[in-house]
């Protein structure tokens, strides 16, 4: 689960990790009143699931009271590759003297937790020369070594001692939670030397979330994802062109990444479980023709519960009544497979015996679109 940035701000503040006054705003209304209390000169920051929203121009420095209007509705209806902002957080200025870049995140390969920190700060890390890495005992991370990674990056006197509380909070920040990522981009050092997190870029483990009862706030749904919930079958909408349909969230999860390895990219995950009809295939179908970017439907089933022809039947009656109009590329086996590859003969689902060769075929077919 990826937080907005104000919902991370709000849990590093549980934390005691200093973050700017801010106030979120939805309406130009809430933002005016949100610019009184903060005070002007403000920044306004596009909450977005998705980065790179400063080269974007999804942040933007109001430095009167004539600029507050014009720039908040500049932003409300900015996309940034393709997502548009769930709120514009107005924040005060802060006097910054130095940045720095911070991260923890969740390595798996070494089954730790690893802390990245750059003296380069609001920049992309993978950029950065100085990084600076630790990995993380299951303890959590000490002060000394703390200490250590601040003075290799050149950090002296109360910098010093802000940068051990920083790091060491949100060490346990990221423990408490069960964060896969914990990056703050950047950090601001005052002038005296105190430190303040002027982003939060956080993801909470999915897997995790039955233990945190207190995080569920924090989720949003689309409302397909809605639509999908409330018609008895789970949909994740991402960000590609192919979406997959097939009855087990294991099978699905197996497809998605058999596509991602033939180089493509999925537009939604959908699992219809183990008790589908043919109305619940059809009213799949067509949540998922209405995910805009989505090009072409791979469907993967393996009948065994599921009766593949009562699948089929969805299918024909979805494009026998337009509620899809892009390829579909199917691999169908298990209980009534024959019967359900015979009535998609000559329809405009392709069928193919095994699901890599689905595959090849929908990446090469959609990738052309």
């Amino acid at each position: 689960m990826r937080l907005l940035e104000y919902q991370g701000k709000e849990l590093f503040d549980q934390y005691g990790i200093r973050i700017p006054r801010s106030h979120l705003a939805n309406t130009i209304e809430e933002a005016k009143k949100g610019a009184k209390k903060i005070g002007i000169p403000l920044v306004l920051k596009s909450q977005l699931t998705v980065g790179g929203r400063g080269k974007a121009g999804a942040i933007l420095k109001v430095k009167s009271d004539a600029e507050l209007e014009p720039k908040f509705n500049e932003l409300v209806h900015k996309e940034v590759k393709g997502e548009l902002p769930r709120g514009i957080l107005l924040e005060e200025m802060a006097d910054i003297k130095q940045e720095l870049y911070l991260s923890l995140f969740l390595n798996r390969s070494k089954r730790c937790y690893s802390l990245i920190s750059s003296a380069e700060g609001g920049v992309e890390i993978e950029s950065a020369s100085n990084k600076v890495v630790v990995d993380i005992p299951i303890e959590g991370l000490t002060p000394q070594v703390a200490e250590d990674t601040a003075t290799k990056l050149g950090l002296k006197g109360n910098a010093v001692v802000a940068f051990v509380d920083l790091t060491t909070k949100l060490s346990r920040f990221a423990s408490e939670k069960e964060a896969e990522l914990a990056e703050i981009n950047p950090v601001a050092i005052l002038g005296d030397g105190s430190m303040i997190a002027l982003d939060a870029k956080v993801i909470i483990d999915d897997n995790a979330m039955f233990r945190h009862p207190e995080l569920k706030k924090y989720e949003h749904v689309s409302e397909l994802e809605r639509q999908a919930e409330v018609s008895g079958f789970s949909l994740v909408e991402l960000d590609g062109n192919i979406a997959i349909i097939g009855n087990g969230a294991g099978l699905v999860m197996s497809t998605l990444d058999l596509v991602v390895d033939a180089g493509g990219k999925a537009g939604a995950f959908l699992d219809f479980g183990g008790r589908a009809t043919t109305e619940t295939i059809y009213e799949a179908l067509r949540v998922v023709s209405q995910i805009k970017n989505v090009k072409g439907i791979l469907v993967n089933l393996f009948g065994g519960i599921v009766r593949t022809d009562l699948v089929a039947q969805g299918l024909l009656d979805a494009y026998k009544n337009n509620v899809i109009t892009v390829p579909v590329f199917a691999r169908i086996s298990g209980a009534e497979s024959e019967r359900a590859r015979q009535m998609l003969r000559g329809s405009r689902a392709k069928l193919y015996n095994t699901v890599e060769e689905a595959i090849q075929a929908a990446v090469a077919e959609v990738g052309r679109k």
